[in-house]
């Protein structure tokens, strides 16, 4: 009787993806809502709060871009869509070893940040110098990374300030200002994280398709009366020029007829 009823229960055990739904991961506006993969649930309300990696090379398809990592958060469901917003990216750890060789300072470096529309960022950048340098030095490059971060994300919307970092112009920034101190040969943004949310980009607007302009209906055809069209008048021939009589011809012109 138990083996009866263990198999009754067995089949009773309802398969639980069967009751789930795959939704579309998208990326937030600063990336044009591109696609980031797929993710199943049961519960639409159990997809917010899930963080998904992405790297730049799967978005744009840039392949020197393979060693940064994006991470987006699920913020709400619209529909089939799971809309994500940034929460932070990191490098691997194996391109930054690469960075770090002998005979070279490495200088560390984290900062909290606000950008323009209010969002909170912890910013962790870092320089290498192509050969050893003092500590003074390295308290000096610290203190300019600090303030040349610090304005520039206070100029930037959050959109504008991560493309900044993925692209490599805030490190080109930072290596600029730090020159006079002491050359630097590489500096990266290596990781950043988002404490706190501030204003959302609005929603990109997209172009509405061209609908082609009502055409005004045509007039029915009405039958009009031609009137008939009146005859050509009959062609007068030209009068043949007159000849002059040869008295009439002026005096002087007789010897030549």
């Amino acid at each position: 009787m138990a083996e009866k009823k263990s198999r009754a229960a067995a089949r009773k055990i309802k398969d639980k993806w069967k009751a789930k739904v795959w939704y579309n991961l998208l990326a937030p506006e600063m990336f044009n809502k591109q696609a980031l993969g797929e993710t199943p649930t049961d519960d639409p309300g159990k997809l917010v709060g899930r963080v998904t990696e992405v790297t730049v090379q799967d978005l744009t398809g840039d392949f020197s871009k393979m060693h940064i990592k994006l991470a987006f958060r699920v913020d709400h469901v619209q529909g089939q869509d799971a809309l994500t917003q940034f929460v932070g990216h990191d490098m691997t750890s194996d391109y930054i070893r690469r960075l770090t060789r002998r005979k070279r300072t490495r200088t560390d470096l984290t900062i909290d940040v606000v950008t323009k529309d209010g969002w909170n960022v912890r910013v962790k950048p870092m320089a290498i110098t192509d050969r050893r340098i003092q500590t003074a030095k390295q308290r000096v490059i610290r203190t300019i990374m600090t303030k040349t971060v610090g304005d520039v994300a206070s100029k930037q919307s959050i959109g504008e300030f991560v493309k900044g970092i993925i692209s490599g112009d805030l490190a080109k920034t930072i290596a600029l200002a730090c020159k006079p101190i002491h050359p630097v040969s590489r500096v990266e943004v290596r990781k950043s994280e988002v404490w706190a949310m501030g204003e959302l980009p609005p929603p990109s607007e997209t172009p509405a398709a061209e609908t082609p302009a009502a055409e005004t209906p045509a007039a029915p055809d009405v039958p009009v009366e031609e009137e008939p069209s009146p005859e050509p008048e009959p062609e007068k021939p030209e009068p043949a020029p007159e000849e002059l009589a040869p008295e009439e011809l002026p005096p002087g012109d007789e010897d030549e007829l």
